[in-house]
């Protein structure tokens, strides 16, 4: 507020005012009139400022106000984002909780199988040590056996040479109870060419006796092969046989 001055007029004496023949008070009005000016100037400076303070403040609030609003506004935006996070990973925490009950199922069941395997392989470790006991023992009687046949396989073997001589031929074995016949002829007795002439005879049957293959084809073979299940004679079949093939070839 502005300072005025108000001058304070002096100690009014009213015995000479009075004498005088124009009795005047003089009143000071210029100055008082200034003195007014000044005080209401002054009022009105006040008031402007007042007034512009209070503008300020009020936009100052209204400022501050909607900053508030806004980082409340924020705030709750990102409280509602961290709820829907918190839901998120509630639920994600749920899907680990049941994964980690369906994994620890699957590492029980897995244990049980290994368990289980374990013990078989166990039970066939246990086997194999029974077979691998009884395959030694095999393995012995067999060689006992190998042994027993070479024994007899010596005499044998001399009869069958014996026969191979007598009937003209070689006696192989090509498989299980299958015996190979070679038999080597001449064409005649004017020809010095000889014949290489084979067959294959089965007897793995105890009732019929076959021909698997013949090379050269021999016509009568059917009908010897017919004699010989008659009279299961071998011997006789192959004579037989060697016979044909010498009638085929003179």
């Amino acid at each position: 507020m502005h300072a005025y001055n108000l001058a304070r007029p002096g100690q009014l004496n009213l015995a000479p005012i009075l004498s005088a023949q124009s009795p005047t008070i003089d009143l000071h009005l210029p100055a008082y009139d200034a003195s007014t000016r000044n005080f209401l100037q002054a009022i009105s400076d006040f008031n402007s400022r007042a007034i512009a303070e209070i503008n300020q403040r009020r936009e100052a609030h209204a400022t501050e106000t909607t900053r508030l609003a806004e980082r409340a506004q924020g705030m709750e935006k990102e409280t509602n984002q961290c709820k829907i996070k918190e839901i998120e990973l509630i639920g994600v925490l749920e899907r680990e909780r049941e994964e980690t009950k369906e994994a620890e199922s699957s590492v029980n069941a897995l244990r049980r199988q290994v368990a289980s395997q374990r013990e078989a392989v166990a039970a066939l470790d246990a086997d194999i040590e029974q077979y691998r006991a009884r395959v030694a023992n095999l393995r012995k009687e067999r060689e006992r056996e190998r042994k027993t046949l070479a024994m007899h396989a010596v005499p044998i073997s001399a009869e069958l040479r014996a026969c191979e001589r007598a009937w003209g031929c070689v006696i192989e074995g090509v498989g299980p109870d299958q015996l190979l016949i070679r038999y080597s002829l001449k064409g005649g007795e004017s020809s010095r060419s000889t014949h290489e002439v084979s067959f294959v005879l089965d007897v793995s049957s105890s009732s019929s006796y076959k021909v698997l293959t013949s090379t050269p084809l021999l016509p009568t073979l059917p009908m010897l092969l017919d004699q010989l299940n008659e009279s299961r004679d071998v011997f006789t079949f192959i004579k037989c046989v060697r016979q044909a093939y010498v009638k085929l070839f003179s």
